[in-house]
C-alpha cells in the first residue's frame, strides 16, 4: 500500500463491524508507520472501536505477520512473500502429531491423514516464494514417515530382510538394522532407496514442492 491509504465503513441502522478485522498498512519510513498508527487510533476511537494493542504494532515487513504470510527481499530488493515462521512452527507440529511413531497406525492410514492436511494447507501458502521450503518440508514429511516404518518393523532381522527386499544392499541393510531401534537417524541414511519418492506418490503422499531430490 502505498503512503495514502484508504478506509471505507458502512454506515447505517442496524450495521455492526466484524469483532475482528486485521489490517496491515505499509508505508516508506518507521515514522510514517508511527503517524499512521496514531491517526487509525484516533479514527478508531471515535467510531467506538477498540484496537488490541498487544497484537498492534509499527515494524518492518519482514517481521510482521498478516494472515500466516510474512515478507523478505529477493535479490534486487525485490519484495517476495512467505509463510510467516508462526505459521511453520503451527504446521510442524500438526505434521508431527500426525506422524508420531506410537498407536500402531499403517502407513497408508497415516499417510491418509496427512493428505486431508497438507492439500489444503499448500492450498492456502500456494503464493509462498519460497521453494526451498516447500522442497525441505516434503523430505522432513518423508523422513518422518520411513521412520514408521523401522518402528514397525522393530527387530533387526525385519528390518535387514525388509530392507533387503525393497532393493538396498547388504552392507546398507546390515549398517540399518545394527542400530534398528535408531529410528530417525536410520530413516535419514540410505534406505531412501528402499523408499523413494515414487513409493510414497504411489501411496498419495501430496508434494507441496514442484520438484524434490530425497
Amino acid at each position: 500500500m502505498r503512503r495514502e491509504f484508504h478506509v471505507r465503513f458502512c454506515e447505517g441502522p442496524r450495521v455492526r463491524f466484524p469483532r475482528a478485522t486485521r489490517r496491515n498498512v505499509y508505508v516508506r519510513s518507521r515514522r510514517a508507520g508511527e503517524r499512521v498508527m496514531e491517526a487509525l487510533r484516533g479514527l478508531f476511537a471515535k467510531l467506538r472501536l477498540r484496537v488490541n494493542e498487544t497484537k498492534s504494532a509499527v515494524g518492518r515487513p519482514q517481521d510482521r505477520k498478516f494472515l500466516g504470510y510474512s515478507f523478505w527481499y529477493a535479490k534486487g530488493s525485490v519484495v517476495k512473500r512467505r509463510i510467516a515462521k508462526q505459521a511453520l512452527v503451527a504446521m510442524k507440529d500438526r505434521v508431527r502429531d500426525i506422524t508420531k511413531r506410537s498407536g500402531g497406525r499403517s502407513i497408508p492410514s497415516v499417510i491418509k491423514e496427512l493428505r486431508g492436511y497438507l492439500v489444503g494447507w499448500k492450498s492456502y501458502f500456494q503464493l509462498a516464494d519460497t521453494p526451498k521450503i516447500f522442497s525441505d518440508l516434503d523430505e522432513w514429511i518423508r523422513h518422518r514417515l520411513r521412520a514408521i516404518h523401522l518402528k514397525h518393523w522393530k527387530r533387526g532381522t525385519t528390518i535387514y530382510r525388509e530392507l533387503r527386499k525393497r532393493g538396498l544392499s547388504s552392507t546398507g541393510a546390515a549398517k540399518v538394522a545394527a542400530n534398528g531401534r535408531r529410528w530417525w537417524k536410520n530413516s535419514g541414511m540410505t534406505i531412501n532407496i528402499a523408499f523413494p519418492i515414487a513409493y510414497f506418490d504411489g501411496l498419495g503422499l501430496p508434494r507441496l514442492a514442484s520438484t524434490s531430490t530425497r
